[in-house]
């Protein structure tokens, strides 16, 4: 079954237009995912949409948007206003500027999204957008209207389309100096710094996302498996955090668990590192590094559950 596109317009660089379908990038729709029961019955919990004040169910024709002044006091706003206020750009994705990527803050990253040629025509005006923006080497800015909000849209080459990344506005990002100005302005040292490039050293490699499993995800499915089997379900010991006791001791240790010896970290002569007792934990929380192939497939489960009830 083809995709379904969320969104179908135009692009348009200055003179230069095309018609294009905007996709969905991602999907959380292989997630394992739960209905709401009754625990005496069995059945599902349904909602119903109910007037606040006489309880009476209303139907979805009759039920309208409205922006709160106080307690009892809305101003009510018809889907067709809404979608008059944005109307310039509803049905066009108007490229404004183009920028350095570098310059993008990912605090402003929401989604990523595919778009494509919409259509036999348009191929070629298409083409030529997606080239000079590879060309320059910039990022495309626009703004796209998607549920009756326009929304700002950053666009880039990828393969044979463009991905476009719909951005957040200033006021949607908080400041970080409200979570910062508390934290301690604290000394590192370069023994420290020494030992922890070691570790990073260590566990260098290349992003890819293939290697990452959803231990959770996993679990939920082993877990279903599992009750589907009748098998029982045992709960899991978990895992104890431990203090830092001494932040060099638990740098070297975190060495030695690498795989390298503590001796091989650059450190001062003078001091030694303290003796590691066998079977002893780490004090740092460890990294998880990339896993041998033979033992990511063997984690992985045989078979899903089944997603929809029969």
């Amino acid at each position: 079954m083809a995709p379904r596109a969320n969104w179908k317009g135009f692009l348009r660089l200055s003179l230069v237009t095309c018609p294009v379908a905007l996709y969905p990038a991602t999907s959380e729709s292989e997630r394992v995912s739960f209905n709401q029961l009754n625990r005496k019955t069995g059945h599902r919990i349904k909602y119903a949409k109910v007037d606040a004040d006489t309880g009476e169910e209303v139907d979805n024709e009759d039920i309208v948007k409205g922006y709160k002044i106080d307690t009892d006091t809305f101003i009510e706003v018809t889907k067709e206003e809404l979608e008059n206020v944005a109307l310039e750009s509803t049905r066009t994705i108007e490229i404004d500027e183009f920028v350095d990527r570098s310059e993008i803050d990912p605090r402003y990253l929401i989604r990523p999204y595919y778009l494509t040629p919409d259509g036999k025509v348009g191929h070629d005006a298409f083409a030529v957008i997606r080239e000079t923006i590879r060309e320059m080497n910039k990022v495309a800015i626009g703004r796209v209207v998607l549920t009756n909000r326009e929304h700002i849209i950053a666009l880039e080459p990828l393969d044979k389309g463009l991905m476009g990344t719909l951005l957040r506005y200033p006021y949607e990002v908080r400041s970080a100096d409200e979570y910062f100005d508390d934290i301690q302005d604290v000394k590192v040292t370069k023994d420290m710094l020494d030992l922890a490039r070691h570790i990073v050293n260590q566990k260098a490699g290349h992003f890819e996302p293939d290697k990452f499993e959803d231990q959770y995800e996993t679990a939920l499915i082993d877990l279903i498996n599992k009750k589907r089997a009748g098998k029982p379900v045992t709960a899991k010991a978990r895992p104890r955090g431990e203090n830092v006791v001494d932040l060099m001791d638990a740098l070297r240790k975190s060495i030695g668990r690498e795989g390298g010896a503590a001796t091989e970290a650059p450190r001062k002569p003078s001091k030694k590192p303290r003796k590691v007792v066998a079977g002893q934990k780490e004090m740092l929380m460890p990294i998880a590094g990339k896993k041998p192939a033979k033992e990511a497939a063997a984690k992985k489960p045989a078979s899903k559950p089944q997603r929809k009830s029969a």
